[in-house]
């Protein structure tokens, strides 16, 4: 099942002319991971463990609101807390940090403390009233003021005023300030809170010009995704030019600087103190302008010769504009893959939450409290949970570059468009789940198994220092996301040919290095102008909040609410213009594809766009 073994013969590109299915075998795995997977939030379910962390537990393994079994060794295990459904924590503002938990002893009662109990008087009434046990439950409520253990076994006074949080029924403190050591990093930091005041008073009342300026980034990255075919023509050129005023400026000055050194050094006018440096001088300056001479005559001559390209990658541009005229609904694919992630990252966050309850009850000795802990094989469910995140992640990512290459692939090979179907990103759906699912599960597996060793990796080595470790990095970087270009073009091969993922990605790779000199091209001229545009569309978005809270005078800390918008904006950019490049990427292949095996004569017509038949054709 792995791309060494695939069988598929090799074929020619035949677009749309075939469809199967391709790697059933990586559906049947990543289906079955998928159960394992339901399996793990069953688990946590059917233990009680869920139950716990939405209802809560006491100290010695009662789950509050329920009516509990014994547990062996823990005498105060196993009571009726049908009645009594909140946690009470007798020392709530204890907090341990490092192990994110409240160190204190919890129990079950049926109300939270809605005024402040300053003695042991007040706590012993209000457990009187209410039937809960404030202290321990081995304690009688009539014992609260005499007994002598009421310091270690009952609550610290004063007992603030306590809330039940919704959904997890938690009775936690009103009063903020109880949080002393949670809170003194941020109270140092704020000191007197003036800043801290000045700063969210400027938030909420430039909320509505914030919501204004992100609607106006959104608005800005749509209309960027129209007019960028048309400004990219004129970027590329002012690029063109600048670079090249730059190298041959550049390089003029070098030479100017060296002949001036020289003729002061030959002509005796620098102090015989100063001989030597200027001598060593005058040889790195000739060093300089010798090494930016053969820098610009070789980048000249590069430039020369793919002028052609870039004006390929300006016509892929301008196609891609009209991809996204026939395709509008293109731009909101970021948009529900966010959501499915966000549905998907919750679920996974709540398992998680599931299995920190699981496992056994195990009384701890020194200080009477039961614990959770999960025991053999059952520990490793959190490893197996972690990979789910990444390989169904990336899932998802890989249907949608699967369903954005299918849409642009039925375009680019429709003849006719007045022949595409009604709804192509819909049809493009329904093709890539009828056919394709094992491809995306193959696909997503193997980048999941590139990205684990990474993190692994980067974090050992981040913890070198020095240049190897520096450039360690940045070769993992380099050769995952080369991993990952590969994987997208695998997925476009997959939607024109309908071959398996390591055929797709042979073919794909092979067509690229075939047009090496295309793809450079395309990945530098192309990438700086979408950088372009993400640069103007934050610009023109930070621009407009500056005069926006320009008449908000009155509120002087600007940084917050600029600094949410321009993120905002960046982002909302990333997402649109990523799609256009996904876009840009799968014409680029079709283009490629077509160039090959047709020629324009009868019976081999092109299918491409009249913009890439005149400056593609001939490069």
């Amino acid at each position: 099942m792995g791309c060494c073994s695939s069988t598929e013969s090799k074929r020619d590109w035949k677009p749309l002319e075939e469809r199967s299915c391709t790697d059933i075998p990586w559906l049947i795995i990543f289906t079955v991971f998928c159960i394992g997977m339901a399996c793990i939030c069953g688990f946590p379910i059917a233990t009680g463990a869920a139950s716990r962390l939405i209802s809560g537990y006491d100290s010695y393994g009662n789950t509050c609101g329920q009516n509990n079994t014994k547990i062996e060794g823990v005498p105060l295990s196993g009571r009726d807390m049908r009645e009594n459904k909140y946690v009470f924590f007798l020392d709530p503002c204890n907090l341990d940090l490092i192990n994110r938990k409240i160190k204190s002893i919890a129990l079950c009662v049926s109300k939270c403390p809605s005024t402040e109990l300053k003695t042991y008087q007040d706590v012993k009434q209000f457990a009187l009233n209410n039937g809960s046990h404030l202290c321990s439950y081995d304690i009688y409520q009539t014992k609260y003021t005499s007994h002598s253990e009421r310091f270690t076994k009952c609550p610290k006074l004063p007992v603030p005023t306590s809330k039940a949080v919704p959904v997890f029924h938690r009775c936690i403190p009103m009063d903020i300030s109880c949080y002393a050591e949670f809170a003194q990093a941020f109270v140092t930091f704020v000191s007197d809170n003036t800043v801290l005041r000045r700063v969210v008073a400027g938030v909420m009342a430039s909320k509505e010009i914030i919501m204004g300026l992100c609607v106006l980034a959104l608005v800005l990255s749509l209309i960027m995704m129209v007019v960028i075919r048309y400004i990219s023509k004129v970027l590329v050129w002012i690029l063109t030019v600048l670079v090249i005023i730059g190298s041959i400026g550049g390089t003029g000055v070098l030479w100017w600087l060296y002949v001036d050194h020289r003729k002061a050094l030959d002509n005796n006018t620098i102090s015989v103190f100063g001989k030597e440096v200027a001598s060593d001088n005058v040889t790195a300056l000739l060093v300089y302008a010798i090494g930016a001479t053969i820098f610009t005559v070789i980048l000249l001559i590069v430039m020369f010769f793919m002028r052609k390209r870039v004006a390929l990658t300006i016509s892929l541009f301008h196609v891609a504009g009209k991809v996204f005229i026939h395709l509008p609904l293109l731009v909101l694919q970021p948009v529900w893959t966010f959501l499915c992630l966000m549905l998907f990252w919750v679920y996974w966050i709540a398992v998680l939450l599931f299995l920190g309850t699981s496992g056994t009850p195990i009384k701890n000795n020194s200080t009477g409290v039961v614990e959770y802990e999960m025991q053999g094989p059952l520990q490793y469910l959190v490893w197996y949970h972690a990979v789910g995140l990444i390989w169904i992640s990336e899932f998802i990512l890989a249907f949608q570059q699967m369903t954005i290459a299918g849409s642009v692939v039925t375009y680019y090979f429709t003849r006719n468009k007045s022949q595409m179907p009604a709804t192509p990103i819909l049809s493009s759906m329904v093709r890539t789940i009828r056919y394709h699912l094992g491809t995306l599960a193959k696909g997503s597996f193997i980048i999941t198994l590139v990205k684990i060793p990474r993190l692994i990796l980067t974090y050992i080595h981040s913890q070198l220092k020095g240049k190897v470790s520096l450039l360690f990095n940045k070769c993992i970087l380099m050769n995952v996301n080369v991993c990952i270009a590969l994987f997208q073009n695998a997925y476009t091969a997959t939607a024109i040919n309908s071959t398996n993922f390591c055929t797709s990605a042979r073919d794909a790779l092979l067509i690229l290095v075939e047009n090496a000199l295309r793809v450079a091209a395309i990945n530098t001229v192309g990438d700086f102008v979408l950088f372009l545009g993400k640069v103007l569309i934050v610009s023109c978005t930070a621009f407009a909040g500056v005069l926006a809270l320009n008449y908000q005078r009155e509120y002087t800390v600007w940084v917050l609410p600029l600094l949410i918008v321009c993120l905002f904006a960046f982002l909302v950019a990333h997402c649109f213009l990523s799609v256009f490049e996904n876009v840009v990427d799968v014409l680029f292949l079709c283009f490629a594809v077509d160039s090959k095996y047709n020629d324009g004569s009868p019976g081999r017509e092109y299918y491409m766009d009249k913009a890439l038949m005149v400056r593609g054709s001939c490069v």
